[in-house]
């Protein structure tokens, strides 16, 4: 085998009966984020198609892709910031012993907690000023506004989620799958 991949037995599942309103809500949220994967693909084939086959361009399809990409970027912090499946090298987490291993968790997922806070009250500041600003788009003359607040919509997604993983990881480390196992990449 070439490469590691994700191990999906590392996130364990709740029975259906007993899923939580937290574990609903994390599903949902996921699935706004696979919505706007979805939504992005379709944008960019169906554009693609038609400027290839038919030589048409959709009215504002490099505004609608930027922006729906920013959208996608934002709900996709918001899925993979609970789970802990993102891409992460830590040699030091990775030979030290499982309460320790907690402790660096709780503590980077603190710090992440803060940095995303701060940057929804950021990205809060620009949907405000992009809206007093009559920001459009280029052909359609759409606002711009409306497509920030959806992504600032994922960031606070993000920030719950962060903080639903945070209090998890202090008190209930046993809601949360082992995030990581050392494979070796053959």
């Amino acid at each position: 085998m070439v490469g590691a991949e994700l191990d999906t037995a590392m996130v364990p599942a709740a029975p259906k009966g007993k899923r939580s309103i937290m574990d609903r809500f994390i599903d949902f949220i996921e699935l706004v984020a696979a919505f706007f994967v979805g939504i992005v693909a379709a944008d960019i084939f169906i554009s693609v198609l038609l400027r290839y086959f038919f030589s048409i361009q959709i009215p504002d399809a490099y505004d609608f892709g930027r922006l729906l990409l920013g959208i996608l970027i934002f709900w996709g912090i918001a899925a993979t910031s609970y789970r802990g499946t993102h891409i992460t090298v830590d040699l030091v987490w990775a030979n030290v012993n499982e309460r320790w291993q907690r402790y660096i968790d709780v503590f980077a997922t603190l710090v992440l907690l803060f940095v995303v806070t701060v940057q929804t009250y950021t990205l809060f500041d620009k949907v405000a000023t992009t809206r007093a600003d009559n920001v459009l788009t280029f052909e359609l003359h759409l606002p711009v506004w409306p497509f920030f607040a959806v992504a600032w919509a994922g960031d606070v997604s993000a920030v719950l989620l962060i903080a639903i993983r945070t209090y998890r990881l202090i008190f209930h480390p046993e809601d949360i799958g082992r995030g990581y196992q050392i494979k070796p990449v053959e």
